[in-house]
């Protein structure tokens, strides 16, 4: 699958996840064609180049659906992740209870004030930064999300790394780019920087695009 094609079955797959809550067996094209802001045709497409087919009438049945969506998407392995630095944004993650609906589990927090660490009324542990290497190794984590200041940015993502954490969601405003690794693994990050995607808005707000 390429980028653009992940982000659809993802959306697929969440969607489908939705539609089984309030009990539906099958499901239609235009069910998720509108919850992924895709027409109908291109989710047809999606599928067939997946290997997935329903019936012309009948649809999908949404259990095998799901059950071939989540094994695309690698469902079945461990998804368990860790954020690194537990001030306002990484409290509001671990308060955030959607994350689970996807197959997501955010297992433990990690800071560096004793205070964070000590407090136990959070839903998840938090530990001091010296555990991190035991935890990530207990509980088979795959992904850190790093919520820290600044100045410790490149020391935290190091320290992810170095734990054997290889995919890293990037919350602080430093850019941190992807380099191999000496044994030749390329860690998986991905920055997120609000105030830059903030900007962005009011800049295409001011300049519509097609106003030239």
């Amino acid at each position: 699958m390429n980028n653009d094609q992940l982000v659809r079955v993802t959306r697929y797959f969440r969607t489908l996840n939705r539609l089984k809550t309030i009990g539906l067996e099958r499901v239609f094209a235009h069910n998720l064609a509108d919850a992924a802001g895709v027409s109908a045709a291109t989710v047809r497409k999606d599928f067939s180049q997946l290997g997935i087919y329903g019936q012309k009438r009948g649809g999908y049945a949404l259990s095998e659906l799901l059950a071939s969506l989540a094994e695309l998407l690698g469902k079945g392995d461990s998804q368990n992740c860790i954020i690194l630095g537990c001030g306002r944004i990484g409290k509001a993650l671990m308060h955030y209870s959607g994350f689970e609906q996807d197959g997501i589990r955010v297992v433990a927090g990690f800071d560096s004030d004793p205070l964070v660490y000590s407090d136990s009324s959070h839903p998840i542990p938090i530990y001091p930064l010296s555990r991190i290497d035991e935890v990530v190794k207990a509980l088979d984590v795959k992904v850190g999300i790093l919520a820290v200041p600044e100045q410790a940015a490149n020391d935290s993502y190091e320290r992810l790394l170095g734990s054997g954490v290889m995919g890293i969601l990037n919350f602080t405003p430093i850019t941190i780019k992807a380099q191999a690794r000496k044994d030749g693994r390329m860690p998986v990050v991905h920055n997120i920087n609000i105030a830059l995607e903030l900007e962005q808005i009011f800049y295409e707000l001011k300049f519509p695009r097609g106003s030239e």
